[in-house]
C-alpha cells in the first residue's frame, strides 16, 4: 500500500477517476484546475502508474450497449482444486474479473461475450473443462448504480454513480467508424500532451473528430465515462465486501434504490435467484479495513430494514482487467 502520497497527488487521482476532460490537450486543463504545470500533471501521473496505484486511464462501455452480453458467475470448485479451477476460467478471453470469495461458493466471475456466442452454453462447458461443483449464471436483471470512485482526500469510497433505478440499456447501433473509434478508446491512454492524436491517426480522422464521438457515446449511455481505474488496495483500501440481500419481490426497487443511496456503495444490481442462492440485491462497498466495511454494512442493514444478508470478501484476486471490444482477431 502506497502512503506517502502528497496532497496534489490525491488531488490528482480524483479528477482523474471523477472527470476526465476529453478534449485535445485533457492535462493542460487538470494542470489549471491543480495550479501547475502541464508537465508536473504528466510526470505525476506516470508516478503513479510506475507505483501500481493508478492502473489505467481509459473509456469505461456499456457491455449491452455495445451488442455485448455479460454475466456475473457464481462457482463452487472443491477447495483443493480452486486455484486450478480459477486458472481455467482465467484463459477465457471474455474473463475479465475472477475471485475467490468466502461462500459455497467460492469462484465468482464476470464474463463477457460478443454478439452470436451463447452465454448459458459457454458458461457450462467453460465449467465443465474447470471441474467446477456446480455454476449459477447472475446477470443484471436492473442496474441501481455503477462506478466505483475512491476519494483520496478523505478516505473513503465516495461513489457518485446514478441512483436512479434502469432497466439494462438496449443495443446501440454503431456504424463502422465507431466501431474504429471503440477499439481505440478502450486503449489506456497515452501519457503526453496530445494523448488522443495517436488514436485519431489509428482511425484517419481529426482529434476533434474523435472527440466528438466519444462526447456522443457518453450522451448516448454507449460509454459510461473516461476516467481513470486505481488498483484500490494500493490507494489504501484495502478490504471490500459483496453484500448480496434476500429481498421480497415487491420490494425489490425500495430496497435497490436504498442502498444505492449509500455513498460508500459503488455498485447496486438486482439479479436472479435461486434455491440455493436466495439474494437478489447485490451491492459492492470498498473500504480501508473491514471493520469498516462491516460498519457500512450495519447501517445499511438498519436503514433498509433488512437482516438477511451475505458478506462475501475477496480472498484472492486471480484476474481483473478490462474487456476488449471488438478485438481484431
Amino acid at each position: 500500500m502506497v502512503t506517502d502520497l502528497d496532497i496534489l497527488d490525491k488531488e490528482l487521482l480524483n479528477i482523474l477517476q471523477s472527470r476526465f476532460p476529453l478534449n485535445e490537450e485533457p492535462f493542460k486543463q487538470i494542470a489549471r484546475e491543480l495550479e501547475t504545470s502541464e508537465d508536473d500533471v504528466i510526470a505525476r501521473t506516470r508516478e503513479l502508474k510506475a507505483r501500481r496505484v493508478l492502473r489505467q486511464i481509459s473509456a469505461i462501455f456499456d457491455s449491452r450497449g455495445l451488442g455485448y452480453q455479460s454475466s456475473l458467475v457464481a462457482g463452487k470448485a472443491a477447495p483443493g482444486r480452486l486455484d486450478e479451477a480459477a486458472q481455467v476460467i482465467n484463459a477465457h478471453p471474455g474473463v475479465s474479473h475472477n475471485y475467490a470469495r468466502n461462500h459455497d461458493f467460492n469462484l465468482w466471475f464476470t464474463i463477457t461475450l460478443p454478439p452470436g456466442q451463447d452465454l448459458e452454453e459457454t458458461v457450462n462447458n467453460l465449467a465443465r473443462r474447470a471441474g467446477l461443483l456446480a455454476v449459477r449464471l447472475l446477470p443484471t436483471l436492473r442496474l441501481f448504480k455503477i462506478g466505483v470512485e475512491f476519494d483520496m482526500l478523505e478516505g473513503v469510497s465516495a461513489s457518485k454513480g446514478s441512483t436512479k433505478a434502469a432497466t439494462v440499456k438496449d443495443t446501440a447501433k454503431l456504424t463502422p467508424l465507431e466501431v474504429e473509434i471503440v477499439r481505440q478508446l478502450q486503449k489506456d491512454l497515452p501519457l503526453d500532451k496530445r494523448p488522443f492524436r495517436a488514436m485519431a491517426e489509428a482511425v484517419g480522422i481529426s482529434e476533434s473528430e474523435l472527440l466528438r464521438h466519444a462526447n456522443s457515446f457518453l450522451h448516448r449511455g454507449v460509454m459510461r465515462r473516461y476516467a481513470a481505474v486505481l488498483r484500490h488496495q494500493n490507494a489504501g483500501f484495502r478490504a471490500n465486501g459483496m453484500i448480496c440481500w434476500l429481498v421480497p419481490e415487491a420490494q425489490v426497487e425500495e430496497i435497490g434504490n436504498t442502498i444505492a443511496s449509500f455513498r460508500a456503495v459503488s455498485h447496486c444490481y438486482q439479479r436472479p435467484s435461486y434455491p440455493d442462492w436466495p439474494y437478489s440485491i447485490f451491492s459492492m462497498v470498498h473500504a480501508r479495513s473491514r471493520a469498516e466495511v462491516e460498519q457500512i454494512v450495519a447501517e445499511m442493514s438498519k436503514t433498509a430494514g433488512l437482516e438477511d444478508y451475505v458478506v462475501l470478501y475477496s480472498a484472492k484476486e486471480y484476474k481483473k482487467e478490462r474487456v476488449r471490444y471488438f478485438p481484431d482477431n
